[in-house]
């Protein structure tokens, strides 16, 4: 067997054409700068309208079991969804707003209490041991530099966020658009992919398609039902034990719950600094609201909604939230699990397709 024939050879001759490729782009990625804003414009509509695609759909064939034209239920839903935001604006939007005035009406006094609290330990540094006034004074430190850094971005912050506001406003104009023909022509993608493969694959490859679906929503679907538990135990915790601005922490936890294992340290944060300057007690009712909430979501509502539909190790997401973290930041949090999820399905099907060839090959 010569050389060129062998495997190891053909793989690494692979693997140095792909880096040579990926050089090269490198080297002339101004070429594709077009393409990549013409991509990063239309990943946000999409990707709300694939969100409400996968929350709206089992609703759409709900209503066609029972008659409904697809496109009519379609445009009921909208309106439905539409009366819904209405009604949630008119009802909890006043609780809402009134909470979060009170909340930064309330930012002076907590800042007067910390300046109490820093004064007092000025006057107070003899009887504090040496390794704790070090450690403090080095904490000080970091924040007085860490501030006056943030300050120095607040001006151009200001300025994009301003640009991505109008940019986000414009493109939920155009996500019900999106989002209808998405509904409406479901049915058509399947058959429209398979079209680029061979017919003998078609199988095959509608296999891995209704995988990737039934994984993508299997997510979605299951997120929202487990932040949606998270907020109600959390805002019937917080109105027992007489927490101030149950309703606005509450969905701000619900809200920090789609991200994996982290949401629901972020979540604790803002309930615990209220529940300080509240009654300090309160901050030990606050830590066993969001253990019990996490208990029960961890062991009875994330294995029973998502566990068996992704099957992915607890390991495994916490590892893949830190990749994510590091590349895309927040958003990278939030849809690494699903592109895991997806990227786990067709490579299962792409080992089990070469498993197939390979005894075929052998007899």
């Amino acid at each position: 067997m010569s050389l060129t024939k062998t495997k190891w050879f053909r793989t690494l001759i692979g693997i140095a054409l792909v880096l040579l490729i990926i050089y090269l782009m490198n080297e002339v990625q101004f070429i594709f700068t077009p393409l990549v804003i013409f991509a990063q414009t239309l990943f946000t509509p999409f990707l709300l309208a694939g969100v409400l695609f996968y929350l709206f759909r089992p609703i759409i064939s709900l209503l066609e079991k029972v008659k409904v034209p697809r496109k009519l239920g379609i445009l009921l839903l909208y309106l439905m969804f539409i009366g819904l935001f209405i009604g949630f604006i008119m009802l909890i939007g006043p609780i809402i707003q009134r909470q979060f005035v009170n909340l930064v009406e309330n930012v002076p006094e907590m800042i007067k209490v910390i300046k109490q609290g820093i004064a007092y330990w000025e006057s107070n540094q003899q009887a504090i041991p040496d390794f704790v006034k070090e450690g403090v004074d080095y904490a000080g430190k970091w924040l007085q530099d860490n501030i006056l850094s943030a300050s120095s971005m607040i001006g151009s912050f200001i300025g994009s966020f301003i640009g991505g506001l109008v940019g986000f406003i414009v493109s939920l104009a155009i996500v019900p658009f999106i989002l209808f023909y998405m509904l409406s022509d479901r049915d058509k993608f399947a058959p429209n992919v398979t079209k680029f493969f061979p017919k003998s694959k078609t199988n095959e490859i509608k296999a891995v398609l209704s995988d990737m679906d039934k994984a993508i929503g299997s997510y979605i679907q299951g997120q929202l039902i487990v932040s949606s538990f998270i907020g109600v135990v959390l805002l019937i915790g917080y109105l027992i034990i007489g927490l101030d601005y149950s309703l606005l922490l509450a969905l701000f936890g619900m809200v920090t719950n789609v991200i994996p294992f982290i949401g629901p340290f972020l979540a604790v944060i803002p309930a615990i600094i209220v529940a300080l300057f509240q009654d300090p007690i309160m901050i030990i009712y606050v830590s066993i609201i969001m253990l019990i909430a996490q208990q029960a979501e961890s062991n009875l509502i994330s294995p029973t909604v998502m566990g068996r539909a992704l099957n992915i190790h607890p390991l495994t997401i916490i590892l893949l939230i830190l990749v994510g973290g590091n590349l895309a930041g927040l958003l990278g949090m939030i849809l690494i699990i699903p592109t895991y999820a997806v990227g786990k399905v067709f490579v299962k099907h792409s080992y089990q397709l070469f498993s197939i060839r390979k005894e075929v090959k052998d007899k």
